[in-house]
C-alpha cells in the first residue's frame, strides 16, 4: 500500500489539530475556592444539592462591591445586576483535586 499526496495531508491536519490542542492545555489559571471556615456553607450546599447554581447563591453575602471583599483589579467580570456564577469559573476543592 502507498502513500500518497492526500494521505500526507490528512496526517499533518491530524497532527496539527493534536499540536493546537496541546499548546491550550494548560495549567488552569483561575483561583479554587477556597476550603475555609467562609467557604463551608457553599460547600457543604453544593454537596447536598449537587447543584453550581444554588451554591452561587451564597456568594454575595460576602462578595459585592462596594463594602465586601473586593473584586481583584483585573477580575475579568464584575457583576452589576445578574447573579453572580462565581462557580462558573472558580472550581470547589473536591476530594482527590
Amino acid at each position: 500500500m502507498r502513500i500518497n499526496k492526500k494521505d500526507w495531508i490528512f496526517v499533518a491536519i491530524i497532527a496539527a489539530v493534536f499540536a493546537v490542542f496541546y499548546a491550550i492545555s494548560g495549567e488552569e489559571r483561575t483561583k479554587r475556592v477556597p476550603l475555609d471556615e467562609k467557604h463551608r456553607a457553599s460547600y457543604e450546599l453544593f454537596k447536598k444539592t449537587g447543584s453550581k447554581m444554588e451554591a452561587d447563591k451564597g456568594c454575595p453575602a460576602c462578595h459585592f462591591e462596594p463594602g465586601g471583599v473586593p473584586f481583584p483589579s483585573k477580575h475579568p467580570v464584575k457583576p452589576k445586576d445578574g447573579p453572580m456564577r462565581c462557580l462558573f469559573c472558580h472550581k470547589l476543592k473536591l476530594a482527590g483535586t
